[in-house]
């Protein structure tokens, strides 16, 4: 009989254990764990591999109480030449790429440029397998592509456009007419505000972005030609130029250079263009 009782109590013991041990599992399933985002390279062999041993793009930060016009001029010091090389290999207008550049990302200060080096605003769309962001735009959380350096987000503007049939007909344009790639784009879809390309042009003109374009196009002005074809040799003035430190660097008189441009005093301005010899000489 007492065998009978500590064989009944061994088995109240176990049934127990193994109670308590099925709540704890229970218990444990139930503790919430933030979703993880699901990190995939992209497969484009278009798209720079991001773990390459590539350079990275040097970009210069925005020092604080910096002017709008001083972040622009930066975002341009920063990016230009990944925008001319764009623009060499896909027939982008370099300065249309930059001016999209500075208007998406307000010139590189909007989070989805700071934290995913997304320039352009593209979302993930259908068939991307890159890294991605959420973020609140025209509906709560949509997808945004997410890079790991700013060069790839430029090369994957250039293939939203050059790969999608609605924008084909921007490639039949000339290489230096932005003005008609800026309309174009809005027509194509590229953007709802109907004011599109006028900002772009408005973005352009000011900051001579076309300056680009023409450096990979490699053409000069008409003007440039002109001046060249007249053997006139001329000169820029810029910060801290004077009549007299321009006379010592080219070798030539105050009193000449006055007399090739027709100056009634010794005043000049920055940008001013001046004649350094006459036709003539």
């Amino acid at each position: 009989m007492f065998q009978k009782i500590i064989t009944l109590l061994f088995i109240a013991v176990l049934l127990l254990g193994s109670c308590k041990s099925k709540k704890k599992v229970v218990s444990t399933s139930k503790k919430h764990t933030p979703k993880k985002e699901k990190v995939v390279r992209h497969n484009s062999k278009d798209i720079p591999i991001e773990n390459s041993t590539e350079n990275t793009t040097k970009v210069k930060p925005i020092p604080k109480n910096a002017s709008y016009t001083e972040i622009v001029a930066l975002y341009i010091n920063n990016y230009s030449d990944i925008a001319k090389e764009e623009m060499a290999q896909y027939g982008i207008p370099a300065s249309i790429t930059l001016a999209q550049g500075i208007l998406e990302s307000g010139a590189g200060r909007a989070e989805l440029s700071k934290k995913s080096n997304n320039h352009f605003g593209i979302k993930c769309h259908k068939g991307w397998t890159g890294e991605r962001v959420y973020h609140d735009d025209d509906e709560l959380q949509e997808c945004f592509r997410k890079y790991k350096d700013p060069k790839y987000s430029f090369r994957d503007h250039s293939l939203f456009l050059s790969e999608r049939s609605r924008y084909q007909s921007l490639f039949e344009l000339k290489k230096d007419d932005y003005k008609s790639w800026a309309k174009g784009l809005r027509k194509a879809g590229y953007a709802t505000d109907p004011k599109y390309p006028e900002k772009l042009i408005k973005i352009i003109e000011k900051n001579k972005l076309y300056s680009y374009d023409k450096e990979v196009l490699g053409k000069k002005s008409k003007k440039n030609k002109d001046k060249k074809n007249s053997k006139i040799k001329t000169y820029t003035v810029k910060k801290g130029d004077t009549l007299y430190s321009i006379s010592r660097q080219f070798n030539i008189s105050v009193d000449s250079l006055k007399k090739y441009n027709k100056l009634t005093s010794n005043t000049i301005s920055i940008g001013q263009e001046l004649i350094i010899n006459s036709k003539k000489k």
